[in-house]
């Protein structure tokens, strides 16, 4: 922390990578040092994501120092870490605009920017997506491109890095992966790879003396590539009986440099230099400290991964008082499932990565053998959900819904297909705000209600959300959704009697005569509102409002008595219009001869931007205005 204002004397003439090239080596370390507090000035006053940021400050500044950018590719892997890099490149002046609605993305995206090559909101996927570019610069003759993926150690569990490292082996490329290696991703990194990479070492003289000798034998014509990929596996074999363990990079014939200090600027660019032009495919390994440069983000680098409003000099977080404000969902979610687990002593715990954000640490805590954090693998989270859930246990496996995408074969191969027990919970279930459209979970409904043997549900308040958990893990239930969204419910006396709801059943919230509204969800508390309004309007509409709960199986018997006394139905769902809730209505009513005025409420056929809740609900014409008129204007 800095006890006074930088006046950012370097970092004010810098606009473009092409500005930072001018300087000298020696100013570097100043240049990171005004960079670095920018970034704690500007995110202590527009919350975002932090302490990756500040730990790749240094990585950050040598890339644009030594490559070509963006003529070379700089591929991130995701966006939390990139902060420095859009301040760098044409942003700082509309730096305050982050995350804001109409402002500059959450995360580097294409469509901001060229420096920005590719989305990177999701991880593990910049291996893969950089290896395409290098093939593909080498396909169309750009022999000077420089590819470059920025991976965290957190995002080496995922399956798709592998994936692209094993593709990478055998593909003939000259992409430098590089490996920002802090040991964590939001909570702590878990695993063997977390281990392995702690315990990694190898010279740096070796690396320099094998890259100078190895340039000396091309120019004298002595290696050919042929021959220096046989050298690799020859020196690979030497290398590892020496230092008495396999490096698992170079045993797939990729180089590896490193360890290194991620935060030696002189030193980082040095070797960047150093080894951009070589051969083949490479890897840099970087030891990184997640919130470098503030202590309090040094010492407890998850709870500052998106702290919030803070002072920029004490530290301290500005945290409102709201001990008289509904729970947060997760918060929900998390206790109860510590109470069922103490009832049920089958019931597990999965989550990829995200204990804290969803809750599941509360499990961790009071039972720790019983809760399991598989890392950023959502794919390995459903099978192994599946593979428990099929030898007696009832696992709980909670996945951010936008997160979810990914598991999508493993829910309908290794669950789905065989009826297992496995309760998927849905968290960031709709829109979620300033994370933006790689991060709004609004496809689930869609994408799983073709799926069969699943059940689909989603409570309108903390006391459906209990219930639906407590009916999920009784025997005989099956594959069974539970999907939730970001926020605070509605209910400050949450708590509530642990008691069956039947699958399948909807519930009659309000009669009326004139319209039908279907909501499913806690949109549902928006469309009471909504409702009320209406009712009260000089048109003096009657307005019944049914709560679904469950996408599938639908309550029939609910739908028939809609379809026989309602010409005007209007559905709602915090999800896509296509295929979602309102798409299962007008099928049943199609298949059984209804013919109401149905007017669906949902996402649009967009990929939604960031903004507040507030602001993208009523861009989509979700909110309690848009309903209201919905509601009033439908005749």
């Amino acid at each position: 922390m800095e006890g006074e204002r930088t006046t950012y004397e370097l970092l004010k003439t810098i606009t473009y990578p092409e500005d930072l090239r001018r300087l000298s080596v020696e100013q570097l370390p100043e240049v990171c040092r005004e960079l670095r507090q920018d970034i704690i000035d500007e995110v202590s006053r527009n919350p975002g994501h932090f302490a990756a940021s500040l730990g790749t400050v240094e990585l950050t500044v040598a890339l644009h120092y030594v490559f070509n950018t963006p003529y070379d590719r700089i591929v991130w892997d995701v966006g939390h870490q990139a902060y420095g890099h859009k301040i760098l490149t044409g942003r700082r002046e509309v730096f305050h605009t982050n995350r804001k609605f109409k402002g500059i993305r959450p995360f580097p995206s294409p469509e901001e920017s060229e420096y920005d090559t590719f989305a990177c909101g999701h991880a593990s996927n910049s291996i893969s997506a950089a290896l395409g570019m290098a093939v593909a610069a080498e396909k169309k003759g750009e022999h000077n491109r420089h590819v470059v993926a920025v991976i965290g150690d957190g995002s080496m569990s995922g399956g798709l890095a592998f994936e692209g490292l094993n593709n990478a082996s055998s593909t003939p490329n000259n992409l430098l992966i590089i490996l920002n290696d802090n040991d964590m991703a939001i909570d702590r990194s878990v695993g063997g790879m977390k281990q392995y990479l702690f315990n990694l070492t190898t010279s740096n003289r070796y690396n320099q003396l094998r890259f100078k000798i190895s340039r000396l034998l091309f120019k004298i014509g002595v290696l050919n590539e042929e021959r220096r990929k046989a050298l690799i596996r020859f020196s690979n074999s030497l290398k590892s009986m020496a230092a008495q363990q396999q490096n698992i990079f170079e045993g797939m014939n990729i180089r590896y440099f490193g360890p290194i200090d991620g935060h030696d600027v002189k030193n980082l660019a040095r070797v960047l230099r150093d080894i951009k032009d070589l051969k083949g495919p490479k890897i840099l390994h970087l030891h990184t400290t997640k919130g470098k440069g503030f202590a309090p983000a040094e010492k407890d680098p998850g709870s500052w991964h998106a702290p919030g409003l803070f002072d920029p000099i004490t530290g301290e977080r500005f945290t409102k008082n709201d001990d008289h404000l509904p729970p947060l969902y997760q918060d929900v979610f998390g206790e109860t499932l510590v109470e069922l687990a103490r009832q049920n002593p089958r019931i597990v715990g999965v989550t990829p990565a995200m204990p804290t954000g969803c809750s599941m640490n509360k499990l961790m805590e009071a039972m720790p053998d019983r809760a399991y954090d598989v890392g950023i693998a959502e794919g390995h989270a459903a099978t192994f959900s599946g593979g428990m859930a099929k030898e007696g246990l009832q696992p709980f496996c909670n996945i951010y819904s936008t997160f979810m995408q990914r598991a999508y074969d493993n829910v309908i191969h290794d669950i789905a297909l065989l009826q297992l027990p496995v309760v998927l919970c849905l968290d960031r279930a709709g829109l979620v705000g300033e994370d933006g459209p790689t991060h709004h979970g609004v496809f689930d409904l869609a994408y799983f209600r073709p799926i069969p043997n699943l059940t689909i549900s989603s409570p309108m308040n903390e006391h459906e959300l209990r219930r639906l958990m407590y009916t999920a893990q009784l025997p005989g239930k099956g594959p069974f959704v539970i999907r939730y969204p970001r926020g605070r419910g509605v209910l400050t006396d949450w708590r509530c009697p642990l008691e069956e709801i039947p699958i399948g059943k909807g519930r009659l919230l309000k009669e009326g005569k004139d319209i039908a509204v279907i909501t499913i969800g806690p949109i549902g508390n928006v469309a009471q509102k909504a409702i009320a309004r209406a009712e009260q309007d000089e048109k003096g509409v009657s307005v019944a409002h049914y709560d679904l709960r469950f996408l599938k199986p639908l309550d029939e018997e609910l739908l028939h008595e809609i379809g026989k006394n309602f010409s005007f139905i209007i559905t709602i769902e915090d999800g896509v219009r296509k295929g979602g809730m309102g798409s299962a209505i007008l099928e049943f009513m199609a298949d059984h001869g209804y013919t109401p005025k149905i007017q669906r409420i949902g996402v649009p056929d967009v990929f939604v931007e960031h903004g507040t809740p507030a602001e993208l609900y009523h861009l989509c014409g979700m909110d309690e205005e848009n309903i209201y008129r919905t509601i009033i204007n439908i005749k």
